[in-house]
């Protein structure tokens, strides 16, 4: 039995690891195959991202190249749309549709979109929390295992480090809402500003579907993650009985 224990704590990740690998596979497949299909207004994405920003009535922010694949951003803070090398002069379906996605951030900002500050409120918790979560396991671990006497304070300390844990699944929570409302706030400018065709839009929805579910998957990954902690605690728990 504790051998199926073992094998249990070290298999139970393995469908949020596959389901993880699916989505970034998927978003490659999407990305590659629309980068090579390009727009008819020719336009560079860059350029568009400008161009609706000002529309939107955006004035203060500016659209910049970063390196890397895949690295595009959007930040507050500079004011900044950011996008990776192969998207800034692309006029490809791939980059106006992931170049809509970080502008769509840019616009909820401007608007005042609650849930950014509680993301952002998130994001600030869940750094406090894992300088905290890795130290607590461990000391929970140390005290069930090695210390006589010390198991209520063992049990204290893993169940905080689980409950701290909890607050990385809850911003990947938050992260959902957010990332998919910016990608539909890209899909209604693409339609209403007449920058693709439809069957363009279609592309592009598709590399931005895709991208979401990346996010779904990081949620899957952080849950399972969990209830590793939970067998963990489980065993440990058994073993000092």
């Amino acid at each position: 039995m504790q051998y199926f224990e073992y094998y249990l704590m070290g298999i139970v990740l393995l469908p949020a690891i596959i389901f993880a690998l699916f989505a970034q596979a998927k978003v490659n497949s999407a990305y590659r195959r629309y980068s090579d299909v390009k727009t008819q207004n020719n336009i560079p994405a860059y350029e568009i991202a400008r161009i609706v920003l000002e529309k939107n009535g955006v004035h203060n922010v500016v659209v910049k190249k970063v390196a890397g694949e895949l690295t595009d951003y959007y930040s507050d803070k500079e004011k900044t749309v950011a996008l990776s090398q192969d998207i800034y002069d692309s006029t490809s379906v791939s980059a106006i549709g992931i170049a809509m996605h970080e502008v769509g951030h840019a616009i909820q900002y401007a608007e005042g979109y609650k849930m950014i500050a509680f993301r952002n409120l998130m994001i600030k918790t869940s750094r406090i929390a894992s300088v905290f979560l890795w130290p607590l396991v461990i000391i929970g671990l140390i005290f069930n295992l090695a210390v006589v006497g010390g198991g209520l304070i063992g049990e204290i300390c893993l169940w905080s480090g689980i409950g701290f844990f909890g607050i990385s699944i809850l911003l990947n929570l938050v992260t959902l809402p957010v990332e998919y409302d910016a990608s539909n706030r890209a899909k209604k400018i693409m339609k209403t500003e007449n920058l693709l065709t439809p069957d363009e839009q279609d592309g592009a929805s598709k590399v931005l579907n895709a991208a979401a579910l990346t996010y779904v998957a990081a949620l899957v990954v952080s849950i399972f993650y969990l209830v590793r902690f939970l067998l963990i605690v489980f065993v440990n728990s058994r073993r000092r009985d």
